[in-house]
């Protein structure tokens, strides 16, 4: 056997013996530690004095926050420390032992629980062993997935900031028993979640006094706050809401002779409706206060409920039977004057119209016609006035109406001598041609219907005039009022500005 050989097999040898050393004192020490231990017993010098327990926690995950049933999921170690009197040992005693670990069962540990806990088992935390040094020094880290009861505001949703609180305390053991202390908590381990940002995790101890005991209750309670994101809800919720109450203005521009503006109006209001329900889903059924996105989708409604009932007045204005009466004066002076001057409206071909109405007057003196009955005598024709002694047409401009000028030009056609009777007694014809009276006649006739359709044509126009201003106005006036309630309601978040930053950039 070479000295290689002989080298290793002494390693192999020492390394043994020190193995058995060292579990024969391990369990030489546990053997001690647990001869005359009592983990009922609270493990002071004096029982008089109080037990300083020194808690924290390590916030490791936001897990979930349900807004409807108002439940806080975390995933937190805690960190509990203290001094047991009877777990100390020497050193010197116990070689190479310089610390070891117990099940929480076998020695004695403080009860801390979450008091708001909405876990079904209360206590979510996983028992693990007790690290114990030589001094009697013990800590108990034992992780744990906790739900807990947290009154979710959701008043500013969804640019809301939650503040969630983890109390957490003894549940036997008073503040002259067991005095519990705050370390500031640790979130060096946190994993971000995708829909809330972690801000900060305060701490603070409070005392609470009992009518049953004179010593206090201390507990030690964390409050998490975190700010939600908003770029999920904000491409899902709000940018659809805006582009319907968008849509709802364009009921506005649709041609009321399309047939569609009502269909439309009602569209969009059973789009907004939809969306309200999924928001009604997500939000907790309370009445303490009503969701900001609640509430720009309620206004939106409304405002998209108004235009409908305004289309109503629209198309009636559009529609409207000539017959029905004529526009009051009132309305004309309002709509067709004052608002169609503020808004820059003009009657559809009201510039054509004027210069050739004054050019038909220029030229209605050429073919103008003047029955005279009374006297029968034929007056002199100077090139701009006909004379015809036919009784019952009195008073016939040829420039009021189409046919009268089809008529005038007919006459003027004719030679004076077919017109007038021989011998320039101003007779009418109609005595000598009966035909010609009835033709002349149902000329009239024809002429006042034409005159009437006039008439009626107008007064339609007037209407229709009417309704496209009423369009014209509430397309600005509900187009103001969408800007200014989308500003108005979405910026009176608090932390809005710094949520569109930090989310939508």
């Amino acid at each position: 056997m070479g000295m290689p050989n002989i080298f290793i097999c002494i390693i192999g040898i020492v390394c043994l013996v020190n193995d058995s050393l060292q579990g024969e004192y391990q369990r030489k020490l546990y053997k001690d530690l647990m001869k005359n231990y009592n983990p009922l017993e609270r493990p002071v010098f004096n029982d008089s004095h109080a037990l300083t327990v020194y808690f924290t926690l390590s916030l490791m995950q936001i897990m979930d926050v349900d807004e409807k049933n108002q439940v806080f999921t975390t995933n937190v170690w805690l960190q509990l420390y203290w001094s047991d009197y009877y777990l100390q040992w020497n050193i010197s005693d116990y070689p190479g032992v310089k610390n070891v670990r117990f099940p929480d069962g076998q020695i004695w540990k403080p009860d801390v629980l979450l008091y708001n806990s909405a876990d079904e088992r209360f206590d979510a935390t996983f028992h693990t062993n007790v690290l114990v040094n030589s001094s009697g020094y013990c800590q108990y880290l034992p992780p744990g997935i906790f739900k807990s009861t947290c009154y979710i505001d959701v008043r500013w949703f969804p640019f809301d900031v939650q503040k969630c609180d983890l109390k957490f305390g003894s549940w036997t053991y008073g503040g002259w028993s067991l005095d519990l202390q705050m370390l500031e908590a640790d979130v060096t381990g946190y994993i971000a979640n995708g829909e809330w940002d972690l801000v900060e995790v305060q701490g603070r101890r409070n005392e609470k006094f009992y009518d049953c005991c004179e010593e206090p209750y201390p507990d030690v309670t964390f409050t998490v706050i975190m700010r939600r994101r908003t770029l999920y809800y904000g491409l899902n919720l709000l940018v659809p809401c805006v582009l319907i109450s968008a849509l709802a203005l364009l009921v506005f521009l649709l041609p009321a002779d399309s047939g569609e503006k009502i269909s439309l109006g009602i569209t969009v209001l059973l789009s907004l409706t939809v969306f309200m329900l999924l928001v009604a889903e997500i939000m907790p059924a309370t009445s303490d206060s009503v969701p900001l996105i609640a509430q720009y989708f309620a206004t939106t409604m409304v405002i998209v409920g108004l235009s409908v009932i305004v289309t109503v007045l629209v198309l009636q204005y559009h529609h409207h039977d000539p017959d029905g009466g004529k526009m009051p004066k009132w309305t004309r002076i309002i709509l067709l004057n004052w608002c169609a001057w503020f808004l820059r409206m003009k009657r559809p071909g009201e510039e054509k119209v004027r210069p050739a109405c004054h050019h038909k007057q220029r030229r209605g003196s050429i073919c103008s016609m003047e029955l005279n009955a009374s006297t029968g005598a034929q007056q002199p024709n100077n090139g701009n006035m006909l004379y015809i002694g036919f009784r019952g047409l009195e008073g016939v401009h040829c420039a009021s109406t189409p046919d009268s000028g089809l008529v005038c030009s007919r006459l003027l056609g004719a030679t004076e001598e077919e017109v007038l009777l021989p011998g320039g007694h101003g007779s009418s014809v109609c005595s000598g041609d009966p035909e010609l009276a009835k033709i002349l006649e149902e000329v009239r006739y024809i002429a006042g219907r034409f005159r009437d359709q006039d008439e009626d044509e107008s007064v339609c126009n007037e209407w229709k005039f009417a309704a496209s201003v009423i369009d014209r106005l509430c397309l600005m006036g509900f187009s103001v009022f969408t800007i200014l309630c989308t500003i108005g309601i979405l910026m009176s978040a608090p932390n809005f500005v710094e949520a569109v930053s930090k989310d939508f950039t």
